[in-house]
């Protein structure tokens, strides 16, 4: 497979080859034919790649004030490198793409191998697409045509949002490429049209559509031509399909629109709205969102689960068959937009003529490779790589922002030897195998299994995958690292353990270590042997400032992510499980209680354990707090004697001899050393967490959620 992508750090746009992803469930994979750059929207995309830093801050000054924000909390350092690795992840270009369908995935209904389809796919000559977000091109469309459907629809949304009747005067404010669309479909409902653009070659199809024009940089009054075509009642509505940060659009649909008058924007322009405008005659105003219901949606998008028809009429896809049933019968004209054509291993030209050619319009791009040359599932990163048996080969399922960022890092510090990177959809794979010296990238997870080359694994994938895939490497024989939580329900983590108690049936086996890199962070490793000199009990406070994530978030999802407390209070549980160097026999919990508006309770909760010696603490972990307090704080009281950890950064010591203080210039919360150590036990044969800790804080960290969710 081959994909565009835009490098949003240095400003490249370039071709990359990637294993072929593989068809999951309500999805299909499409050999692309034709792709259409929407030119505004990847002309946008473009510019800021290539824009320097500073020009990159004033265009999202939001963004400024979260780094300023991190840096109070987590230090300048690790604030530098988390916004360089945010840049550094190169962005695919495309949502307009057209193919033959090959491979379908189960659940899938509706389409088969060999229909052809448009979807909102990116630029890449194979793409992996929900059976929801693509639809059958009928014969009497061509490919090409086909390909304006999806910023068609996005018009066509924008226009029902309108809602036009016969006769009415409506208003098209930039008529570029999805102006231009959303102009014709208003004509298609009788209305009478005024297309407003400074470009005369636009206003000219405009014309030739049936349009009246205004071009306001030849000194034409918009507002003026507006009351004239009206007749001098006002239009009924203005559509705004402009990119810009002036609010002269909106304003001058205020004052040209008649009494409860209609305005939509489509597009993006500055939104200082005058009360007086819109006071007076009542007018309503209303932000377009994309293609239409559905969009956004993960139950609707990535789930399949379609809206009934008689409550939701028009969806993402059924916009998509409308416009195709307009293509058919001839009542939308796109051939006059295509403006240039590109062969797709051509494409850095056709962007550079893109970003010159601020006249252009549509620009095709056209595939023409063989597609079992683009099916390939392995793509060799590094050829004839060799590696030492005797020492760790690595191979790592899930390349996402973790994984990316903290734990591929952590491992090549820690020097291992990276064999394969397996992704879903292949292309993160290979940006992040390249950066770290993966040999190669796949899609295939069963054939990383299979290699006998590869003896260990490291899985950081989504949480409900974790108990399987390990499962599924002890049984290959592999040592695993995998990210936490180990399991989302007690039966897989009893299969878990039936898996790891077969694969040492001999007495000697593979090694299993799941991420807990906070019991390996400097600061506290030297809480640990404080505390190892206390022979009293302890009492311990954990507060994790955890932050809120949406409701619909997959982390928030039981049968997903597990929830936020196996998710991410675990680590918690297991630092605690750690300081205390003592058995947990009681656990009490309780979450917030239901309140209207408040959808998630569960990542609102006290935790407090019992150890076996008498030590006991409270975890408050807590999703409604401020951004910019510290995001972990640890406590221990013991003997007449405080531990107080902030952020793992600054460590203090009250009547500590000979200890008062451990401050770090860096946020250090342990992945380096974890690593390391799973690293070394591989070596060794030496678990680097005792067995039975990890199975304990798996199963404490299930309790806890299913007694929070019985309240």
């Amino acid at each position: 497979m081959k994909q565009i992508l835009q490098d949003m750090s240095k400003g490249a746009t370039y071709i990359k080859e990637a294993p072929a992803p593989v068809a999951s469930r309500e999805s299909v994979l499409i050999a692309s034919s034709v792709s259409l750059i929407s030119a505004g929207t990847e002309r946008m995309l473009v510019g800021f790649g290539r824009a320097s830093l500073l020009d990159k801050a004033r265009q999202q000054p939001e963004k400024v004030k979260m780094v300023l924000e991190k840096i109070q909390t987590d230090g300048l350092m690790t604030t530098i490198e988390a916004v360089q690795s945010k840049l550094a992840q190169p962005l695919p270009l495309g949502y307009c793409n057209v193919g033959v369908v090959f491979e379908v995935g189960a659940g899938v209904e509706g389409l088969k191998v060999g229909d052809r389809v448009v979807s909102n796919g990116s630029h890449a000559d194979v793409v992996k697409v929900s059976k929801n977000l693509c639809a059958r091109i009928p014969d009497a469309v061509d490919d090409e045509s086909a390909a304006f459907v999806v910023v068609a629809s996005i018009g066509l949304q924008g226009v029902r949002l309108a809602q036009p009747t016969l006769g009415e005067t409506f208003v098209v404010t930039g008529v570029g490429l999805i102006g231009l669309l959303t102009l014709q479909l208003l004509r298609a409902h009788g209305c009478r049209v005024l297309a407003i653009d400074f470009d005369e070659a636009k206003l000219a199809l405009a014309r030739q559509y049936g349009a009246a024009t205004c071009n306001p940089g030849l000194g034409e009054d918009p507002v003026a031509a507006g009351m004239a075509l009206s007749r001098g009642n006002g239009v009924d509505g203005v559509i705004i399909t402009a990119s810009t940060k002036s609010n002269d659009p909106v304003t001058q649909a205020a004052r040209m629109c008649r009494k409860r008058g209609r305005i939509v924007l489509v597009g993006v322009t500055g939104l200082e709205l005058n009360r007086a405008d819109f006071y007076e005659k009542e007018l309503s105003f209303q932000v377009s969102c994309s293609y239409g219901p559905g969009r956004y949606d993960p139950n609707y998008e990535d789930k399949g689960q379609d809206y009934p028809l008689g409550f939701v009429r028009w969806t993402e896809q059924r916009n998509f068959e409308a416009v195709l049933d307009m293509l058919a019968s001839g009542q939308l004209d796109v051939k006059s937009l295509v403006t240039h054509r590109f062969a797709f291993e051509n494409a850095p030209q056709a962007y550079q003529m893109l970003t010159e050619d601020k006249s252009g319009l549509g620009f095709l791009l056209q595939y023409s490779s063989p597609v079992i040359d683009r099916a390939i599932r392995r793509v060799a990163l590094v050829p004839g790589a060799k590696f030492d048996a005797q020492r760790p080969v690595l191979g790592f399922i899930g390349a996402g922002n973790y994984a990316s960022r903290m734990l591929i890092p952590a491992f090549k510090t820690a020097g291992a030897q990276f064999h394969t990177i397996v992704t879903a959809g292949g292309i993160n794979g290979v940006i992040h195998g390249e950066k770290a010296g993966f040999a190669e990238a796949s899609t295939d997870m069963a054939a990383v299994l299979a290699d006998a080359v590869v003896n260990t694994v490291a899985i950081v994938t989504r949480h409900d995958t974790h108990a399987s895939f390990v499962v599924q490497a002890l049984q290959a024989g592999k040592n695993v690292f995998v990210e936490k939580p180990l399991a989302i329900h007690h039966a897989e983590l009893a299969e878990v353990q039936a898996a790891y108690a077969l694969a040492h049936l001999s007495g000697k086996g593979p090694q299993l270590m799941v991420g807990f890199n906070r019991r390996f962070s400097p600061q506290v490793q030297k809480m640990r042997a404080l505390l190892q000199a206390v022979r009293e009990p302890k009492s311990f406070i954990m507060t994790m400032n955890a932050g809120a994530i949406p409701a619909n978030h997959w982390v928030q999802d039981n049968a997903v992510g597990g929830g936020r407390i196996i998710g991410e209070a675990c680590h918690f549980i297991d630092l605690m499980r750690f300081l205390a160097g003592s058995p947990i026999v009681s656990i009490q919990a309780r979450r917030m209680g239901d309140a209207p508006g408040m959808v998630i309770t569960e990542d609102k909760a006290s935790i407090t354990l019992g150890f076996e010696d008498g030590s006991f603490g409270t975890i408050l972990y807590l999703a409604n707090g401020a951004a910019s307090f510290p995001k972990e704080r640890v406590e221990v009281f013991a003997a007449g004697r405080v531990l107080q950890l902030d952020n793992f950064r600054k460590l203090k010591g009250y009547g500590w001899p000979g200890f008062s203080k451990l401050n770090l210039w860096k946020q250090d919360k342990g992945q380096n050393a974890c690593t390391a150590a799973f690293l070394q036990a591989v070596e060794k044969g030496v678990p680097a967490i005792p067995l039975d800790e990890v199975f304990e804080v798996a199963r404490v960290s299930i309790d806890v959620a299913e007694q929070l969710r019985r309240q």
